[in-house]
């Protein structure tokens, strides 16, 4: 099984076992993360789904096996005539996970049983009728005092 997975605002085609390097993930090595899937398809491509614009209840599992940083490049810019000339270098942070398992979400989680509250424990809605409404009036404002200046010259 193929499919195309939304990782850190790039797209990759990925499936199950294969190993990528992708954007540097906050996550420590060793654990497991979860990427949503667009699109979904069988390896000779007879049947697919396509997500509008995830598909819903389908995840891709990885695992982050290592972080490292790419190779350094060098940015130089230049204006002609000026002497200006700057050079900068970069090197890209990046993760390199391994694609466990594609799947929907009930098999990727154990399933989480959410308590309920008991009825005792349910409030019951606020009678409304007795309050009264409260009416604020706008305040007024009384014209501030005008002093007359006559210029003697």
């Amino acid at each position: 099984m193929i499919a195309i997975a939304k990782i850190g605002g790039h797209q990759a085609l990925v499936s199950v076992g294969e190993t990528i390097e992708v954007d540097k993930l906050d996550v420590e090595v060793g654990k497991k993360v979860q990427f949503e899937t667009l699109l979904v398809s069988e390896e000779d491509g007879s049947q697919f789904q396509i997500g509008t614009p995830f598909i819903e209840g389908l995840k891709i599992e990885a695992k982050v096996l290592e972080h490292g940083r790419g190779k350094k490049i060098r940015v130089f810019k230049m204006k002609p005539r000026k002497r200006y000339r700057r050079t900068l270098g970069h090197r890209q942070d990046y993760s390199v996970i391994e694609i466990v398992q594609i799947g929907n979400e009930k098999a990727l989680k154990p399933a989480t049983k959410k308590a309920e509250p008991k009825a005792s424990e349910k409030k019951a809605p606020a009678n409304t009728s007795s309050k009264k409404a409260i009416v604020k009036k706008p305040a007024t404002k009384k014209p501030a005092s005008v002093k007359k200046t006559s210029k003697k010259s």
